[in-house]
């Protein structure tokens, strides 16, 4: 159990690459909501497929919103190509889409930060982790345990933890450039 807990809070303390997947949803025209994996921690980066059948598939980028913004669109079944998605989190989560699919669109895409997979020693499962998160995960788990057995050793070991976990997670990135684009007016024609 402690395994579990200390991996369900790497899971809500950022991105853990490794726990990062593509998921891709049918598109229903006028269907505006579709249901996602419980396991699902948050969406990353979203986008939907036209598939033409005179060309090559193009895919464009759909921009998350909060609930209160959904929430203030005037006209929630009007079908279009969608824009933006709103990720409602629930225990049975969804995703709702705006523009509502108006079926020139084949696939809404995702990637998403699953949650990690249990950890079962007893029938031999290894727990889900890259290898330079191992010292990490070691110190993290004695430091939960010593909370337990060893209250006096517990606040040492924290600090061994955090000081493990900070090394691991700033090698946890993409290697890639980050360009900005002022200029985005004739995206979505």
């Amino acid at each position: 159990m402690a395994t579990n807990m200390l991996m369900g809070r790497w899971s809500a303390d950022g991105v853990n690459l490794w726990q990062v997947d593509l998921q891709t949803v049918p598109l229903v025209q006028g269907q505006a909501t579709y249901p996602v994996p419980c396991n699902t921690i948050v969406m990353l980066d979203m986008y939907y497929t036209i598939n033409s059948s005179t060309s090559q598939p193009i895919d464009r980028i759909v921009t998350p919103v909060s609930r209160t913004e959904y929430a203030n669109y005037p006209n929630k079944n009007q079908q279009g190509a969608p824009t933006v998605a709103w990720f409602d989190r629930l225990l049975s989560p969804t995703v709702t889409l705006w523009l509502v699919p108006n079926g020139q669109q084949a696939t809404f895409s995702y990637y998403r930060l699953r949650q990690t997979q249990d950890s079962d020693f007893a029938n031999g499962g290894n727990v889900e982790i890259p290898y330079y998160f191992l010292e990490a995960y070691t110190f993290g788990l004695a430091t939960r345990l010593a909370a337990i057995w060893a209250p006096d050793r517990a606040v040492g070991l924290k600090a061994m933890a955090d000081e493990s976990w900070g090394i691991a997670s700033r090698q946890n990135i993409e290697q890639a450039n980050t360009y900005i684009s002022p200029m985005t007016s004739g995206y979505y024609r």
